[in-house]
Formats: C-alpha cells, sequence, structure tokens
C-alpha cells in the first residue's frame, strides 16, 4: 500500500504545519470540504494521479501463494517493508470503476482485483471471527443542485471495492503499529514505554463501561433480545451476534444506534490500551496523513524508527499533547459533519411540506415519538398532542406511548404512515403527523 508522503513536503513547525496540526482534521460537510492542508497540497502534490511520479510512504507485504487457494489458511503477510518511496500510478480507479471490473469479471488489471477482493474478504472474515465489531450501515448522501440546495437524497451502498480498501488501510494500519512496538520492545531494555526509545502514537478503543452495558443490555431485553454480561463486560464477538439476529429486522436501526451509543470513543494517545472494536493489540492511524494529522505524526515518527533515531523529551511531550488535541479536534468535526446532514435533511424537507412518506419510529420520548423515513433517513417527531384522540402516557421502562382508554401503543420499531408538517432550518427540526 502507497500513501501520499505529506511529511516530506511538510516539515515540523513550518507556518503549513502548524495550521493543519491546529486543525487537525479535514471537515467533511454535505455541501463542502474544510481541508486540512491547501488543495496544492491535497489535490496536486500529495494526490498519487495517474501517470505521475510521485513521493509515498509504503507499507509492502508478500502473502503465501495459498493464502488464495486454501480456504481455512491464515492471512497474514510472511514478510513486510516499510518504507520512502516513488511511485508510478498506471491506473487511478473510482471505486465505481474497480467494481464494475469485478462485476462484469473482465477489464483492466482485473486479475489483480479478484485477488485483491479475495484476500479482503479472508481479512474481513479472520478479523470478525476475531471479534472485530462490524457496524457498517449505508451513508446518506444528498443530490445538489447549483445553489447547493438538496434535491435528492439516498443511500450510498457499501460495496466490494470500499471494503476491499478498507481491509488494506486496516492491515497496514495495524501492521505499522505491530512495527514500531516490536521497535520498541526490542530496544527498551525493561524500561516502561513511556520513555524516550517508546513513544508512538496509537488508535485506541476502550471496552464500554458497565453501567452503560448494563443500560443496553435492559434496554435489548425490553425488546426480546438478550446481551449476555459477565461481570459487567461483554464480548465482541457476543455484540457481533446480536448485530447479526437483528439484521433486516425493523427495529435494526435503532438497536444498531444504541449499540454504537454504548461504545466507548476511539482516541489517539501514547499509552496503548488496544482496539477494543477492532480486536487489534496495536493500531494506528498511517494513511490518510491529507485529511488526518495524527497520521502525519505517524509518519514522521516511523521515519524515526526506521532511521534509528531516538525522539527527544521535547518532541514526546508535543507529540502527547497534540494526540489530545487530536481527538477533540476529530469529535468536533464529527459533531459539524453530523449537523451538516440534519441540516440538509431538513432543507430537503422543508420543500416537501404536506407530502406523505413511510417511516419507522426510531425514538420515543414524552412529548412524542422519533419517526425516520425509511428512504432518505430524515429523522423528525410526532408530537404526543398529534397521535390520537386519546390521552396518551409515555412508558419510559417499555420504551412506548401508550393511549390510557384505547390501549393503542407506539414503540420502538413500528411502522408509520406520516406526513411532512412543518420544518424549522435553524434548529434543523423536522414534524411529521400521523396519516389517518
Amino acid at each position: 500500500m502507497h500513501i501520499a508522503d505529506v511529511s516530506a513536503f511538510v516539515k515540523p513547525h513550518m507556518a503549513i504545519d502548524e495550521e493543519a496540526r491546529n486543525r487537525a482534521t479535514s471537515i467533511y460537510l454535505v455541501d463542502r470540504v474544510i481541508p486540512m492542508f491547501p488543495e496544492v497540497l491535497s489535490n496536486d502534490l500529495c494526490s498519487l494521479n495517474e501517470a505521475e511520479d510521485k513521493l509515498t510512504f509504503s507499507a509492502v507485504f508478500t502473502f503465501p501463494g495459498e493464502t488464495l487457494s486454501e480456504p481455512s489458511k491464515k492471512v497474514e503477510p510472511i514478510s513486510e517493508w516499510f518504507g520512502r518511496t516513488i511511485i508510478h500510478s498506471n491506473k487511478r480507479f473510482t471505486y465505481e470503476g474497480a467494481q464494475k471490473v469485478l462485476d462484469d469479471d473482465t477489464g483492466l488489471y482485473h486479475k489483480e482485483l479478484v485477488i485483491l477482493n479475495t484476500l479482503a474478504k479472508k481479512l474481513e472474515k479472520q478479523d470478525r471471527d476475531a471479534g472485530a465489531i462490524s457496524f457498517s450501515h449505508d451513508e446518506v448522501k444528498f443530490v445538489l443542485d447549483e445553489h447547493k440546495k438538496p434535491i435528492g437524497v439516498y443511500r450510498k451502498e457499501i460495496q466490494d471495492t470500499n471494503k476491499l480498501i478498507e481491509q488494506f488501510m486496516l492491515l497496514a494500519n495495524r501492521k505499522v503499529a505491530e512495527f514500531v512496538a516490536k521497535k520498541i520492545h526490542d530496544g527498551s531494555d525493561g524500561k516502561d514505554e513511556s520513555d524516550e526509545e517508546g513513544l508512538f502514537i496509537y488508535r485506541i478503543h476502550d471496552e464500554p463501561k458497565p453501567e452503560r452495558l448494563a443500560t443496553l443490555a435492559t434496554f435489548l431485553g425490553r425488546l426480546g433480545y438478550k446481551l449476555p454480561l459477565k461481570e459487567g463486560r461483554v464480548s465482541s464477538q457476543d455484540i457481533n451476534r446480536l448485530l447479526d439476529i437483528i439484521k433486516g429486522k425493523p427495529e435494526e436501526t435503532m438497536i444498531h444506534t444504541a449499540t454504537i451509543r454504548t461504545m466507548a470513543k476511539a482516541l489517539y494517545t501514547t499509552n496503548n490500551i488496544g482496539h477494543y472494536g477492532l480486536a487489534y493489540q496495536y493500531y494506528t492511524h498511517f494513511t490518510s496523513p491529507i485529511r488526518r494529522y495524527p497520521d502525519v505524526m505517524v509518519h514522521r515518527l516511523l521515519d524515526h524508527y526506521l532511521e534509528g533515531e531516538t525522539v527527544t523529551r521535547e518532541e514526546m511531550d508535543e507529540y502527547r499533547r497534540l494526540s489530545i488535541h487530536s481527538s477533540e479536534m476529530e469529535k468536533l468535526a464529527a459533531d459539524a459533519e453530523r449537523s451538516s446532514i440534519k441540516y440538509k435533511q431538513a432543507e430537503y424537507m422543508s420543500e416537501r411540506i404536506g407530502e406523505t412518506y413511510t417511516g419507522t419510529i426510531s425514538g420515543v420520548a414524552e412529548w412524542g415519538v422519533f419517526v425516520e423515513e425509511n428512504e432518505t433517513k430524515c429523522e423528525g417527531l410526532v408530537r404526543i398532542t398529534d397521535l390520537g384522540d386519546d390521552f396518551y402516557i409515555f412508558e419510559k421502562e417499555n420504551y412506548r406511548i401508550i393511549g390510557k382508554t384505547k390501549r393503542k401503543t407506539f414503540t420502538l420499531g413500528d411502522t408509520l404512515k406520516i406526513r411532512v408538517k412543518q420544518v424549522n432550518l435553524e434548529q434543523k427540526t423536522i414534524d411529521y403527523e400521523l396519516v389517518k
């Protein structure tokens, strides 16, 4: 895998580096991108364009031939190499273009793509068997007009080529972290990894907190599902089994969301505790230095270790501070991206007042039920006063609203016919009403 060598152009404490570390990440809004680096870098110098020589930082892996022919053979490189390179790309594929080659079973680099896809599927299964949690879901995408107003909303399907790239990125990130960790261990002479020789930027993910798991288990129990807790802990394999069971069911999205909210947040840190969600002992971010500053730091540190250099105490303190800052900025960027989607969904529905849709109850509160429109995923509220000719009571413990006289219930996962009643763009909210 060849990754743009941003650190070849951007040196520590250059003005462009200072700005990038302050931003820490690119932000992907619906109608624009706020890049971490200027476009002259991200779209030109560091973009791996077709038929151009480009500076890269490479992770090269060799797999045994029987990996493809033997279904039970463990997928693990027999050799690996990391270092700076210059590549000349013969072909730049889009995800869709590569997928067409696989689907048509013919075309440019068909044989190579089939081999990569086979390896990726085996890597995915191997990770899942080891306990990697699969939270993959279709993304909400918008069709915008020339004024950037949404004129269409659709769900982007995750295809084999998306998973192919994801798996090899996971492999490169894991192997870089393992390589550096081994360097640290072999050269530590019994010293703690917090010493200068032990510095690295890890991507960690802690286990869920017991109290959150207990709340999730109660929630699932009300819906007829069991989450086996042992001393306040749950294995990632049991979470995967749950996600498999709910596939295709009305409550899938709701349980999927509730389970994600139970998980700890992944962070950048110099103190490794492993990655619970991926079931990796060592993990980092190496593959996206154009859009994530931690990847730039990882490139610099990897180069230190490849050259046999040490990190000064001053550099070490700076890397630790930047890890915390990068985690904070990542959260702010994610919040901005979610707000952007919510705004565009509200803007889309603001042009469709009075139109009817089919939706699924995604949440229940004392003031009404939240309904997610099935096709566009636009979530809105049906207020309790609009539910019908009865006095409705919110039963928090049963995740439902029930009529006092007629006993009609509205609970998580129910399908409803809804009409767009009103939209508040400033608050990014949609109000639905029931279609009688």
